[in-house]
């Protein structure tokens, strides 16, 4: 089988329409058929992958591949990057402003999510150039 990729924009700023991505994506895997708890660890890092781009980056893109043994996940944007990602891997730790909080966002609960539910993380990032988080779940 070939793998199936998927590509979602992500809008920078836009609280409304941040899950999209990740709700659609989790709607391919249902259909695919893959296995429920690796449907969750899937939606759940691209979650939290989507509202960071959301929050931080002035949005960016979110790519899926799906392939028989693994799904791998990409966020990338041409965000600030991130400054110090050993603090940002700290649970609570977060940059987001009062506004952003005020919504519900920004608790500094995003970096450690995505390492928790994958089973792989790795973070490239570059001052004034951007950011991107790749994640992959093992299926089976």
């Amino acid at each position: 089988m070939e793998p199936v990729r998927l590509t979602y924009p992500v809008e920078g700023g836009d609280f409304i329409q941040a899950g999209e991505a990740s709700s659609k994506m989790k709607m391919t895997l249902k259909k695919l058929g893959l296995p429920t708890d690796v449907i969750r660890k899937a939606a759940i890092c691209m979650y939290e992958g989507e509202i960071n781009m959301v929050i931080h980056a002035n949005g960016g893109q979110a790519e899926v591949e799906i392939a028989m043994d693994q799904i791998t996940l990409r966020m990338v944007d041409q965000g600030p990057g991130i400054p110090d990602v050993a603090r940002a891997m700290e649970e609570g730790y977060s940059t987001a402003g009062p506004e952003v909080r005020s919504l519900g966002f920004g608790a500094g609960m995003g970096l450690p999510n995505m390492k928790r539910y994958s089973d792989e993380l790795h973070i490239d990032t570059q001052l004034g150039k951007g950011t991107t988080v790749t994640m992959k779940i093992k299926i089976g």
